[in-house]
């Protein structure tokens, strides 16, 4: 189903992203214990995409069409702040993955990263707090959140986040460093690592709905495309770390293949893995169209900036 009227995903980005923004900086606090807020703000408001939190108000835009919306929706609230909290579990797993028992670098889009600013310790309670806060932002007091609701965004953020998401993805990661992976092996790598978080936030953005209207189909084609848009996010990022320089990337170029990481682009080739993440991102829109679902048009934006990073 086709959305009738013209829309503009410029704008819609750039709106959505402030008000992201501004939900960021009214949550994670300015004094919590000992520096703490300033740790944490440091972590959460240097900049970055948004893309997760996009994804997640992308996809509530999608299926909120399905039913008569108030003039103001309670749950356009609650989607926001499933944006927000994805963006603190990206934003910890960022802290953490920095540090010198993981993988070591001083950059984070282009200022150093929270441990050469704040030391080690300070860096750790710095995502372990921006990880609970997550859970708090989803299960506010006296706002009128169905609990049902609470409840399923917490487990798909839970999930995602943990052992069989972004934790066990990183695991893997870990412990594949100087091996040789099978495409196989490392598409799961890659599926936990930083694909499950991405699906969570389209996910958890189609969960702010009654689920009494949302398709059962519709929903198994919003998995499919962001499942699809996790690994083509991937081998983007693999041949971005290639062909691009540290000031472009924001990070440490070269990092993985000088700590002989297995990527798609070692297994593949440069050449491949552009045209598999070319082919990842058609196979993400025609999920889309697929759905059937009236206003896909920013998911639809989203995909194109993920596989139009500039090589």
């Amino acid at each position: 189903m086709q959305e009738l009227t013209h829309f503009d995903a410029q704008a819609w980005s750039s709106q959505a992203r402030l008000s992201v923004e501004d939900a960021l900086s009214q949550w994670v606090p300015e004094r919590a214990s000992a520096g703490l807020g300033q740790s944490m703000r440091y972590a959460v408001m240097g900049g970055g995409k948004r893309l997760r939190p996009l994804l997640c108000l992308a996809a509530r835009r999608s299926v909120a069409a399905l039913q008569p919306n108030s003039e103001h929706d309670p749950l356009d609230d609650v989607a926001m702040r499933a944006a927000c909290a994805v963006e603190l579990i990206h934003a910890y797993s960022l802290v953490h993955d920095d540090m010198p028992c993981m993988d070591n670098d001083v950059l984070r889009r282009g200022l150093p990263t929270v441990h050469v600013q704040f030391g080690q310790a300070q860096a750790l309670l710095c995502g372990d707090a921006l990880q609970a806060l997550a859970f708090e932002l989803l299960t506010p007091e006296g706002e009128g959140v169905q609990p049902q609701i609470q409840v399923q965004l917490c487990r798909l953020l839970s999930r995602a986040a943990g052992h069989t998401g972004m934790c066990g993805g990183q695991a893997i990661d870990l412990q594949s460093v100087g091996l040789h992976l099978t495409r196989e092996a490392l598409e799961e790598m890659h599926q936990k690592k930083t694909g499950a978080l991405l699906l969570a936030s389209v996910m958890m953005g189609a969960a702010c709905v009654d689920p009494r209207v949302l398709p059962i189909s519709a929903l198994a084609h919003l998995k499919d495309y962001a499942t699809h848009l996790g690994l083509a996010f991937q081998v983007v990022d693999d041949v971005l770390d290639v062909v691009a320089d540290t000031h472009t990337l924001g990070k440490t170029a070269g990092k993985d293949a000088n700590m002989d990481k297995p990527t798609f682009v070692s297994l593949l080739g440069l050449d491949a893995a552009k045209a598999l993440a070319k082919k990842l991102h058609d196979q993400a829109q025609a999920a889309l169209v697929a759905s059937e679902l009236p206003q896909t048009q920013a998911l639809s934006a989203l995909a194109r900036e993920v596989i139009d990073r500039p090589y």
